[in-house]
C-alpha cells in the first residue's frame, strides 16, 4: 500500500487577523473530507497523507480554501512507498505530554518516568497525540475511573486509547477501525505495551451488534459520529459514558442535538484551538 504526501506551503496575508495553525485547522477538515488520514504541522504549514488509491488531484485542486483572500497555499506532491514511512515518520515526530501524567512517544525516545507510558510505533494512523483531539481524548480518559469496566474505543487508529484504558485498569477493551493499516499498526502497539487483553477488529460500527460496553472513546469525524451514535448507544446502559472527538467548536451544537436525541446527558466539554470534545452519560 503506497501513500502520498501532499505537502502545503501557507503565506499569511499581511492584513489577515487569523493564524498560521487556524489554517492548518481549516486544510486538515478539508481534507478529512477527501480521506486523508494524517497530518503533520511544519515551519512552512502542513504535510498531509492519503492511501495512492484515495488520492484525486482534481478534488483537491477545487478546494475553495484556495480561494481565501486571507491566506495563499502552494502544495507539492510526492509519493511515498509503504516501507520508507518509518524513517519519514521519525524525522518529524516528537513524544507528548498530557496533563504531566501520560506521555505517548515513540520507540526511538527516551523513557520518561510518568504514570503512564505509552510507546507508539509511529506509521500512518491518526492518534499520536498531537493532534487536538488525540491529545484531549487522553485527558478525558486520565479523568475516567474505568478500572474493571468495558471499554471501546471506535476509530482506534494507533490504539493509544485503548492503550492507556488497559494500563488504567479496565477489565476488557476493544478496539475498532476500518482503516487496514490502523488495524495492523493497533495490533503493533498492542504488543509493544504487553496489552493481551486488548481486542482489536477491523472494521466498523456493525462490529457492536450484540456487544455492551461501560465506556466509550470516540475520535472520529462528524458525519461518522452522527451516522453512527445510535450504533453506539445500543452497546450502553444506565451510567455508561461515552466521550466523542473529533470536530470542531463550531460542530457542538450539532452533535449535542443529536446526542441528547438518544438519551445522552452532557457532562462537560472541552476545547484547544478550536477542536471539541463531549462527555455524556447514559440517563
Amino acid at each position: 500500500m503506497n501513500y502520498i504526501e501532499v505537502n502545503f506551503s501557507i503565506k499569511m496575508a499581511e492584513a489577515t487577523e487569523i493564524n498560521m495553525d487556524s489554517v492548518r485547522e481549516i486544510i486538515m477538515a478539508e481534507l478529512a473530507m477527501l480521506n486523508f488520514e494524517s497530518f503533520v504541522n511544519t515551519k512552512q504549514g502542513l504535510q498531509a497523507y492519503i492511501q495512492e488509491v484515495d488520492f484525486n488531484q482534481k478534488e483537491l485542486s477545487a478546494l475553495y480554501l484556495f480561494e481565501n483572500p486571507d491566506f495563499t497555499i502552494e502544495f507539492g506532491i510526492t509519493k511515498i512507498e509503504q516501507q520508507n514511512w518509518n524513517a519519514e515518520w521519525e524525522k518529524n515526530f516528537e513524544s507528548i505530554e498530557v496533563n504531566g501524567r501520560c506521555v505517548v512517544r515513540a520507540p526511538f525516545h527516551q523513557e520518561k518516568d510518568v504514570e503512564f507510558d505509552i510507546v507508539i510505533e509511529p506509521k500512518m494512523s491518526f492518534g499520536t497525540g498531537h493532534h487536538e483531539t488525540t491529545h484531549q481524548m487522553i485527558a478525558e480518559l486520565l479523568a475516567v475511573d474505568v478500572s474493571g469496566k468495558r471499554v471501546l474505543d471506535i476509530g482506534c487508529g494507533t490504539g493509544v486509547l485503548a492503550i492507556l484504558a488497559c494500563m488504567k485498569g479496565a477489565s476488557s477493551i476493544t478496539a475498532i477501525d476500518i482503516d487496514e493499516w490502523a488495524y495492523e499498526n493497533t495490533l503493533e502497539n498492542v504488543r509493544k505495551n504487553k496489552c493481551s487483553q486488548i481486542i482489536v477488529k477491523k472494521g466498523g460500527a456493525a462490529l457492536l451488534k450484540n456487544s455492551s460496553y461501560d465506556v466509550i472513546l470516540a475520535n472520529i469525524n462528524r458525519n461518522i459520529l452522527v451516522n453512527d451514535m445510535e450504533a453506539y448507544v445500543k452497546t450502553m446502559s444506565s451510567g455508561s459514558k461515552i466521550a466523542f472527538s473529533g470536530f470542531y467548536t463550531s460542530d457542538i451544537s450539532h452533535i449535542d442535538t443529536h446526542a441528547r436525541s438518544l438519551g445522552l446527558k452532557l457532562l462537560r466539554q472541552s476545547e484547544k484551538n478550536n477542536w471539541a470534545a463531549l462527555v455524556y452519560q447514559m440517563s
